[in-house]
């Protein structure tokens, strides 16, 4: 069983990215479980087909501790296993503690077990570096490889570089590994070399470019992934090149993070400062 992250700016597309990725996977025939580890909980609604799910937390709330794994856990798309962790009401308490009930609520209910033969775990993880949620899963090895979306805009690559950091905090004691950064096209100048080039200073690779296409929304506003929707748009084989890739992928490495300096005079070299 694979153990995959996906972390990134928050509103860089990763909710969107990691269930298009999924719904390639699953399309593959693999067996895979979702777990949203965003507050919003909107980690699996196109899987589900919109609809809406109990998180975790929720669940615990109004129905106790005394649960099946059914109780929090929904069939989706591909026969995907859907799991929302949810979190504090706003303003009250950190988003981490969700995740932390969550992981350790289905550990006890057997969702990782053998016996239900998951190829992978994918951990959609909200964009705050620095919030206990964002340590949870890459801690005691929950999740081992971490794919980062990002965009050729400042404020992604400034939070793709501090994610670095994070994973290599946890690197250094454990199996986490960044498996490479997805750029989740937003039409910026030298886009996709700017990233490609980021990727190559953080030691790693951009393993797949994902282009702006209207398709992703419109799929969106019909409460599905792109593959669903429209399984013959080419914004479909997109998603499942990056699924293939992700399956294919044996390189794993520690970042190497830039200083602000170099990742300053990298956005300079391509424009985007000018």
């Amino acid at each position: 069983m694979r153990k995959v992250a996906i972390y990134g700016k928050g509103g860089i597309g990763k909710s969107t990215t990691t269930q298009n990725t999924v719904a390639g996977l699953a399309e593959m025939g693999k067996k895979i479980m979702v777990v949203g580890c965003d507050p919003k909980a909107d980690s699996t609604r196109l899987l589900l087909g919109g609809l809406s799910q109990n998180t975790v937390l929720d669940t615990l709330r109004l129905e106790g501790e005394d649960l099946e794994l059914q109780d929090i856990a929904k069939v989706g798309f591909g026969n995907t296993t859907c799991v929302e962790s949810g979190g504090p009401e706003p303003g009250v308490g950190c988003a981490g503690r969700g995740i932390i009930t969550s992981i350790n609520m289905l550990e006890q209910l057997g969702a990782y077990a053998e016996s239900q033969a998951l190829d992978y775990v994918f951990y959609d993880v909200l964009g705050d570096v620095v919030c206990g949620g964002f340590a949870m899963p890459i801690r005691e090895g929950k999740a081992e490889e971490i794919y980062i979306v990002v965009s050729g805009e400042m404020m992604a690559m400034y939070a793709a570089n501090n994610i670095c950091k994070g994973i290599v905090k946890f690197a250094e004691a454990g199996v986490v590994r960044l498996g490479g950064l997805i750029c989740n096209s937003r039409q910026v100048d030298n886009e996709q070399a700017m990233i490609e080039a980021l990727a190559a200073k953080l030691g790693t690779r951009m393993i797949h470019f994902v282009p702006r296409d209207n398709m992703v929304q419109r799929a969106e506003i019909n409460r599905k992934t792109v593959i669903e929707f429209e399984p013959t748009h080419g914004q479909a084989d997109q998603y499942r090149t990056l699924a293939k890739k992700i399956h294919e992928n044996t390189t794993f490495v520690i970042p190497k993070p830039l200083t602000t300096e170099e990742l300053e005079s990298l956005l300079m070299e391509y424009g985007i400062a000018n």
